[in-house]
């Protein structure tokens, strides 16, 4: 209701607005926590500024005219835990051994604070050691001159900046190897996969001013007030404009239903909320083709109605005035643009820019009502209203997120946001994009500068020509395809440039035991986690700059660059002391690396490192069209804009069009027993006091969560048709692939306000719940936002 808070739930959850004092006081514990409560302020006036350092939490995009503080809660945590004054040191590393740190949760071990010099792991003690940078890097080398490049994976977080990226994927490469496993792999791969299948473009095609010329916009599972609070901003001033938004999610979440800016005045005095979703449809998981098809067959049949009354079709070009001066010219021209509303399709632009209409209207009027209803968990009216709301929007956005994407149909999810976009023409005009919400700082930048398992996506013959060696052309691993060669011990070794891959992956415990067979494992990190603790043979940990901190090097202070969500290449320039004197920039590290191993090639390493400005030419040199005048615009506000041909309506596609795909089922295909009346669908989430494996805390305000991340979110019908009550401990039991059991105890029963036959988890305590094979066919994006498991009753409880 707008302008009061969400009423409690059936299942007896009061909800909280978005932002406001909420926010205030979270950044405001984190900061002291963190013991920096004066440094932290005067730091995060720079975040997200054209002269300042980019976020190293969320990708949103980065205005030309930021608001006087750009960052948001999430954004406020991600910088303090970085910049914190704790230290992971040698001290630390003293008084504790592997065996005993494998023990701590995620939080614990990552609150230690910053590491400060190099470490490899001493099998005597069982503890890190320090080594010297030259120690590290001849042993690595020598380690992996002696394996075959086939049994070498370097892994890459979303963390890591475009130079450090392109250093990267060339040290791979010119090693001999093309597995270069990301962590997009786990998140927006379906969209990698399925947007240039319909459009030809990798990723989204909207940039910040579509959200100030929409006149809709309709979004679609991903959780705004918690990923990636600064779209709030957007979503805001879009509503303040009367653009209405329409939502489709599977929990109703605080950030898509009311906002408090705690950047307004007014609002924080006052508590005034910004409602944003005018219509919220909670769709099942999975039930996301079948909403879609719903929407797509009211528009598609009532075309049809109208066709079929014996209603002309209106020529587009008439409802452009020949003479603007001329009263009677005007007049007319908006009396055809009128008429030409009638047509509930853009039949114009399907005409000349799509082909795979008629089958995919065919399959959208075949739908019977009650099956889509079914699947996807919304009424026939809710559909319809949307389909209305649509129908009558002359430019409408489509913003999607991970909720899409990490499904066994992630693909044909993100192609049926194509095909709705696709039958008004609502792609490739202002007001009317696709937006694809990535998550990590940098995940989407990585892939454009190489880092990519797909010889094809690569300009190989480039990196050839300008670096005299000849690169693999054979396909290398996904993260999955990496997940399996380590289970089967076919890998040997893993680099890990960033991240937390242990916690990442889906089946958890077997990769970890896997994981101990390695040779070699190196990781190149800020802050201690789990992949860390968790070692091969010869294990090193290595401590590298962050992102906001000052890169000092011969040729003086450095930036780097990232990629926003919406195609926009930003500079970041660091303004914190380094965490130690010890510590290496990622670059470095990378040449480091290279030169101790590569026997091929010629990189002037040692320069790049001096002057990251000439990381920068060779990327530009190697794709001259997408890093134009790289350097020279490198802090423009706003950012640098990727061209993007289907932007303009240019389709790179097989047969040069914008093509409808028709999936060919509403629900993945599972075993019966996997359907049977006690198995929930289970979809895992994020908390607020997280980001992706990051674990800040162990409270989710907007979700009335406490002290604890180990809950089960159920309906409260399935609470009582299961014969459990809310507050029981249970455990949970995957209800697929059953020839290998895969349970997690000691989760605590949480009644929510959540469709029934659907539960939440967070990500990633119930990532062993997943099959490594559980994932999307094309895309190989890991499920996880749709799982069939078994809730069952257990005295059992554990912490957190």
């Amino acid at each position: 209701m707008a302008g009061k808070s969400r009423q409690a739930s059936d299942n007896g959850f009061h909800g909280v607005p978005a932002g406001g004092w909420g926010s205030a006081k979270a950044v405001g514990e984190i900061l002291l926590r963190e013991h920096i409560p004066l440094a932290g302020p005067s730091l995060l006036a720079h975040q997200n500024k054209p002269d300042g350092y980019m976020c190293v939490s969320c990708a949103w995009a980065k205005p030309a005219k930021p608001h006087p503080l750009e960052f948001c809660e999430n954004g406020a945590k991600a910088t303090s835990w970085e910049v914190t004054n704790r230290r992971a040191d040698r001290a630390f590393f003293q008084a504790h051994g592997l065996a005993e740190l494998e023990r701590w949760s995620d939080h614990d071990l990552e609150e230690q604070g910053r590491l400060t010099e190099p470490m490899r792991w001493d099998s005597t003690t069982d503890k890190y050691v320090p080594v010297t940078w030259q120690e590290a890097f001849e042993e690595i080398g020598r380690e992996l001159r002696m394996l075959s490049p086939e049994k070498v994976d370097f892994y890459t977080s979303g963390r890591a900046s475009l130079e450090a990226a392109y250093m990267y994927q060339l040290f791979a490469r010119m090693y001999g190897s093309n597995h270069l496993p990301d962590s997009s792999n786990m998140c927006h791969e379906s969209t990698s996969v399925g947007l240039p299948e319909s459009i030809g473009a990798s990723i989204g095609t909207a940039i910040l001013t579509d959200f100030q010329n929409c006149s809709c916009i309709f979004y679609l599972a991903q959780n705004v007030g918690t990923s990636s609070p600064r779209l709030l901003h957007d979503l805001q001033d879009a509503v303040d404009r009367g653009v209405k938004i329409v939502t489709f999610n599977l929990l109703r979440e605080p950030g898509l239903e009311c906002f408090v800016n705690p950047q307004a005045p007014s609002q924080m005095l006052t508590g005034k909320q910004t409602p944003i979703s005018s219509q919220y449809c909670q769709v099942k998981n999975g039930g996301d083709i079948a909403a879609l098809f719903g929407v797509c067959k009211a528009l598609i049949e009532a075309d049809d109605a109208l066709k079929a009354s014996g209603m002309s079709k209106v020529a587009g070009t008439d409802a452009t005035p020949d003479d603007v001066a001329d009263a009677a010219t005007v007049a007319f021209a908006a009396s055809i643009a009128a008429a030409d509303k009638k047509h509930v399709l853009d039949h114009d632009f399907i005409e000349a820019h799509t082909a795979g209409f008629e089958e995919f209207a065919d399959a959208a009027r075949n739908y019977e009502w009650a099956e889509l209803e079914r699947v996807s968990g919304l009424t026939r009216d809710q559909m319809m209203q949307a389909a209305h709301t649509y129908a009558n929007s002359d430019a409408v956005l489509m913003v999607y997120g991970m909720g899409l994407t990490q499904h066994i149909m992630g693909v044909q999810n993100v192609q049926m946001v194509v095909n709705l976009s696709l039958l008004r023409g609502n792609i490739g005009k202002p007001g009317a994009n696709i937006c694809a919400v990535r998550g990590h700082s940098n995940v989407q930048g990585q892939r454009t500068v190489g880092i990519t398992e797909k010889p094809g996506l690569v300009p190989l013959d480039k990196l050839a020509q300008l670096y005299q060696f000849e690169p693999p052309h054979w396909t290398g691993h996904s993260t999955v395809d990496t997940c399996k060669a380590i289970l089967q011990r076919e890998a040997r070794a893993f680099i890990g440039l960033g991240g937390n891959f242990l916690r990442a992956i889906p089946e958890t415990e077997a990769v970890e035991e896997a994981w101990r067979d390695l040779r070699l494992t190196v990781q190149i990190a800020t802050k201690l986690n789990r992949t860390h603790v968790v070692h091969g043979e010869i294990a090193y940990l290595l401590p590298c700059l962050g992102r906001i901190e000052i890169d000092e090097q011969a040729g003086g202070p450095q930036a780097v660059s990232t990629e926003s969500s919406i195609a926009h290449f930003h500079g970041s320039r660091g303004r914190a002391k380094p965490a130690s004197s010890d510590l290496l920039s990622e670059p470095a590290i990378i040449a480091g690396m290279a030169k101790a191993t590569l026997t091929q090639g010629v990189v002037p390493w040692d320069s790049w490192v001096d002057d990251y400005a000439k990381i920068r030419d060779a990327i530009e040199r190697t794709y001259p069209e997408t890093f134009k005048d790289f350097n020279k615009r490198l802090f423009q506000p706003g950012g640098i804009p990727r061209p993007l041909p289907a932007r303009e309506r240019k389709w790179v596609t097989a047969n040069g069009k914008a093509n409808f795909i028709t999936p060919h089922r509403l629900f993945p295909d599972f075993s019966i027993a996997a359907s049977a009346r006690d198995v929930l669908h289970l979809a895992t989430l994020r908390s607020n006091d997280q980001f992706n494996t990051t674990i800040y805390g162990y409270n989710d305000r907007y979700r009335g969560v406490e002290g604890t991340r180990r809950v089960i979110l159920m309906n409260v019908d399935d609470i009582d048709r299961l014969g459990l009550h809310n507050g029981q401990i249970v455990e949970l039991v995957t209800a697929i692939a059953e020839q290998t059991k895969r349970s997690l105890p000691g989760f605590k029963v949480m009644a929510y306000d959540i469709p029934a036959g659907c539960c939440g988890a967070y990500y990633p305590e119930t990532n062993a719940l997943f099959p490594l094979d559980h994932h999307d066919e094309k895309s190989k994006t890991p499920s996880y936002k749709l799982l069939p498991i078994r809730v069952i009753a257990s005295p059992a409880a554990v912490r957190h």
